[in-house]
């Protein structure tokens, strides 16, 4: 793929990746309410939240780098099923744990950072 078409395409490729890493939050939650899949309601929602997250996943892949967008995906998964895992399922969440959730965010804002800084050097 030539690089014009991936700073053309970034902006909804990020977009992409945004709504695969929320599907993937959802699929997290829905997988812990569906007790190891034996309750019918959260079983069918983990299932449609995971053909989600993977769809967006794989068309926002054709545009960003493969380590970089499943690094992305991957922190704001993560911590958004810790977040609200913490708020929704009362699941405990310590200073310590939210201490390296931050570090995990602020590894996700650098990486796009990174990602913007080197599309707009080729363009």
């Amino acid at each position: 793929m030539d690089t014009t078409h991936k700073t053309q395409s970034s902006g909804a490729a990020w977009g992409m990746l945004l709504l695969a890493s929320i599907f993937e939050i959802g699929y997290a939650l829905s997988v812990g309410g569906s007790q190891a899949f034996t309750v019918l309601s959260w079983s069918v929602a983990a299932v449609v939240f995971f053909l989600l997250t993977l769809y967006f996943l794989s068309a926002a892949l054709r545009t960003i780098d493969v380590g970089i967008g499943y690094a992305v995906w991957a922190g704001i998964g993560s911590v958004g099923a810790a977040v609200l895992g913490s708020m929704l399922l009362d699941q405990p969440l310590t200073l310590v744990q939210a201490f390296w959730l931050g570090v995990i965010i602020a590894g996700v804002v650098w990486l796009k950072l990174a990602d913007s800084a080197r599309l707009q050097g080729q363009g």
